[in-house]
């Protein structure tokens, strides 16, 4: 039996759990010619970002840097954060943030050669468990928490 649909503020509050503590999640990109990339990758989420490190010479990384429309998924099917956005590079310096990376995944990008950070800033964040969860599944519109 399902659990009881929870309330936007359950729903936020589980969504910043997710995204603090899961270890990958699903990146979907496409090129100009509309040719669809879908790649597991480690994650941050780091200053209300989703941070990923990837070759730099993947299409997913291309996608990204060129800030195009990105989709990232994060959980299982019944138990899902969807975050909608534009991707971005973090630059030469990721500092900080690539030191946070390191520590949660026991992994450093940086010393593999050729990886670069990318982030995706979010525009909407919609989480659901289960079709009785659909109304109110968007926690944030236009970057902005709605909860």
């Amino acid at each position: 039996m399902p659990p009881e649909p929870r309330g936007a503020q359950r729903r936020k509050d589980d969504t910043l759990t997710r995204l603090h503590h899961d270890t990958d999640v699903w990146v979907a990109t496409a090129d100009p010619d509309g040719d669809a990339h879908l790649v597991p990758l480690s994650f941050l989420w780091w200053e209300g970002s989703v941070v990923v490190a990837t070759p730099g010479t993947t299409p997913t990384a291309r996608n990204l840097a060129a800030g195009r429309a990105v989709r990232v998924a994060a959980g299982e099917t019944r138990d899902v954060v969807m975050i909608t956005g534009a991707g971005g590079t973090l630059g030469d310096d990721p500092g900080a943030c690539a030191d946070a990376f390191a520590d949660k995944h026991g992994w450093d990008p940086r010393a593999e050669g050729g990886f670069t950070y990318y982030r995706v800033f979010p525009s909407r964040i919609q989480a659901w468990r289960e079709a009785d969860e659909m109304r109110g599944r968007t926690l944030m519109r236009d970057g902005t928490w709605v909860v």
